[in-house]
C-alpha cells in the first residue's frame, strides 16, 4: 500500500488531504460515494471492512497517524458546478461536514494552482461535501493565502431548549443541523469550565449527550435521513465581548469521543444559527468563536433567513497552515498493517 498526502492544520485542527492511493469510489454524487465507504450494514461511525477504509485506518492510526487525526478523501463532485467532491473521515468513520477541512481545501486548491487565484483579492472554491455544496472564499495579498472563508449549506435549529438528564444534572440544549447535527450545551450547567484540565470530563458528558439522543426526533434531518443523528457535541462558555463581536469559548466532542482542537467550523455555524434563534445575534453581525487551545474563527449570518425555518445561511472564516507531505506505505511483512489506536 502506497498512500501520498499533504497535510494542513486548520487553527490547531489536522486535516489530512490523500491526493493518491485510495481505490476508485462508485457513485453519482459524494453522498453516494459516502455512503459507498460506509458500506452496506455499517454506520458513520462503524464502517464495513474494505480496501477503502484500510486507508483511512492506517492514516488515522499509529504509527501513521493518531486517535486525533483528521482528512478527506478527493471525489469527484456531483456536476460541473464544483472544483472538487471531498469525503471526510476520522478515527471512527466518516462525516458528512467539516468546517476546518473546507478551510484546509480551500487553501490547498488555491496553493495547489488546482484553482486559479489573484495575488490580491479573492479566488472562489466550490467543493461538493456530503451534506452538499459549499464555497471556500480564499483571501489573497502579496501571491499568499491569508485566510479563508467558508460559506456552509444552511442551518437549521431544531430545539432550542430542549430538556436532558445527564450525570450531572438536568440541562437545557439546543439542536441545530449544520451540514451535521450538532447539540450545544453551556458548560458551566454541566458544573464544567472549558478547559484542557477538564477535558477527561468534557469528553465523557459529550458522549454522554450523544447517547442520550440517539434516535431522538430532534436530531433527525428534516429531508435527508443520511444526515441524521448528533455528530458533536458543543460545551460553551461566554467570553466579555470584543466591540460589537459576542465572543464564546468552546469544545466540540464529536463522533467517538473525538476532540476538535480548533472552535469547529460547522459546529461554529451551528451556534450561529441558534444565536440567532435565541435573538442575541443578527445578520451581519459577528461571533467570535474561540477553541479550547486558543485559537479563534470568526463567524456571521448572512442574509435574512430564518434559523427555525428553512435554514440560515453561515460564513465561517479562518487559517490554515500546510505542515508536510507525505507518503505512506506498508511494507510486506508489517504485523501491524493499517496501524492501531489506543
Amino acid at each position: 500500500m502506497r498512500v501520498s498526502t499533504v497535510d494542513y492544520h486548520t487553527a490547531g485542527e489536522p486535516f489530512r488531504i490523500v491526493l493518491d492511493g485510495i481505490p476508485p469510489i462508485p457513485g453519482d454524487s459524494v453522498a453516494e460515494r459516502r455512503a459507498v465507504a460506509i458500506g452496506a450494514g455499517g454506520s458513520a461511525t462503524a464502517p464495513r471492512p474494505s480496501s477503502l477504509d484500510e486507508v483511512r485506518q492506517l492514516l488515522v492510526r499509529e504509527p501513521r497517524g493518531h486517535a486525533g487525526m483528521y482528512g478527506g478523501f478527493l471525489v469527484p463532485p456531483d456536476d460541473d458546478g464544483a472544483h472538487l467532491g471531498v469525503l471526510f473521515w476520522h478515527k471512527d468513520g466518516y462525516s458528512t461536514a467539516c468546517g476546518h477541512g473546507t478551510i484546509a481545501l480551500g487553501a490547498w486548491a488555491v496553493d495547489s494552482g488546482l484553482v486559479p487565484a489573484p495575488a490580491d483579492g479573492v479566488a472562489r472554491v466550490r467543493i461538493d461535501v456530503p451534506s452538499g455544496r459549499v464555497t471556500a472564499l480564499v483571501h489573497r495579498a502579496g501571491g499568499r493565502t491569508t485566510g479563508v472563508t467558508f460559506r456552509n449549506v444552511p442551518s437549521r435549529v431544531s430545539a432550542l431548549k430542549l430538556p436532558l438528564a445527564t450525570s450531572r444534572g438536568v440541562v437545557e440544549a439546543a439542536v441545530a443541523h449544520a451540514g451535521a447535527c450538532y447539540v450545544s450545551v453551556p458548560a458551566a450547567a454541566l458544573g464544567l469550565a472549558v478547559s484542557a484540565e477538564q477535558l477527561p470530563e468534557l469528553t465523557a458528558v459529550g458522549r454522554e449527550i450523544r447517547e442520550l439522543l440517539a434516535g431522538a426526533e430532534e436530531v433527525s434531518h428534516p429531508t435527508d435521513p443520511r444526515l441524521s443523528g448528533v455528530y458533536g457535541v458543543v460545551l460553551y462558555e461566554e467570553l466579555p465581548s470584543e466591540g460589537s463581536a459576542l465572543v464564546q469559548r468552546n469544545v466540540t466532542v464529536f463522533a467517538d469521543g473525538q476532540i476538535d482542537r480548533s472552535p469547529c467550523g460547522s459546529g461554529t455555524s451551528a451556534r450561529l444559527a441558534v444565536l440567532v434563534a435565541e435573538g442575541r445575534l443578527a445578520p451581519g453581525e459577528e461571533l467570535l468563536h474561540e477553541s479550547i487551545i486558543g485559537t479563534v474563527f470568526t463567524g456571521r449570518a448572512v442574509g435574512g433567513g430564518d434559523p427555525l425555518a428553512g435554514g440560515v445561511v453561515t460564513e465561517v472564516g479562518g487559517v490554515a497552515f500546510r505542515t508536510g507531505e507525505h507518503l505512506f506505505v506498508v511494507e510486506p511483512g508489517d504485523s501491524l498493517g493499517a496501524g492501531f489506536l489506543l
